[in-house]
């Protein structure tokens, strides 16, 4: 499975700030759309991430107020970015190595997306459900005569 799986079935919609923007517009940005993170663009480029991680250190840095610190002053300069043609599996070991929740989709230089650690353990667990059913399916569909003929021959 691949990232452009779970862009598929999430859609598109994104949302972006940019450096010099208050950090209190961005908190009340990502609380409106109950959102966890932004993706931190400047001249159509990708310069960093802002979580509510990063949102509450610079709270704590700065004696519990967000107060007039930009966005810049708080984001992540360098996200963890994927492609959408990265498997599942490798973008959840880079996910968990970082303890990162949110990775930024960029093929080439564009923004396609952002995925969430919630969405890439929903993928894995729709995929094993999927699985499941069709393996419960098949031994439910097993031939009568092999059935049994596999039971006297286990016997």
């Amino acid at each position: 499975m691949k990232v452009s799986d779970i862009l598929r079935v999430k859609g598109t919609t994104l949302f972006t700030v940019t450096p010099s923007q208050p950090l209190s517009d961005a908190v009340e940005v990502m609380s409106d759309k109950d959102i966890g993170s932004l993706v931190v663009m400047e001249a159509g480029a990708l310069v960093g991430m802002l979580t509510f991680r990063e949102v509450i250190v610079a709270i704590v840095k700065n004696g519990g107020q967000v107060g007039n610190s930009t966005v810049r002053a708080a984001m992540d300069e360098h996200p963890m970015t994927c492609s959408s043609e990265t498997d599942l599996d490798e973008v959840r070991r880079m996910m968990l190595e970082r303890h990162a929740r949110y990775m930024p989709v960029m093929d080439e230089r564009v923004l396609m997306g952002v995925i969430s650690l919630y969405d890439v353990a929903k993928a894995v667990v729709d995929s094993q459900n999927f699985e499941n059913q069709m393996l419960k399916a098949y031994i439910r569909d097993w031939p009568q005569e092999e059935a049994a003929a596999h039971k006297g021959a286990s016997a």
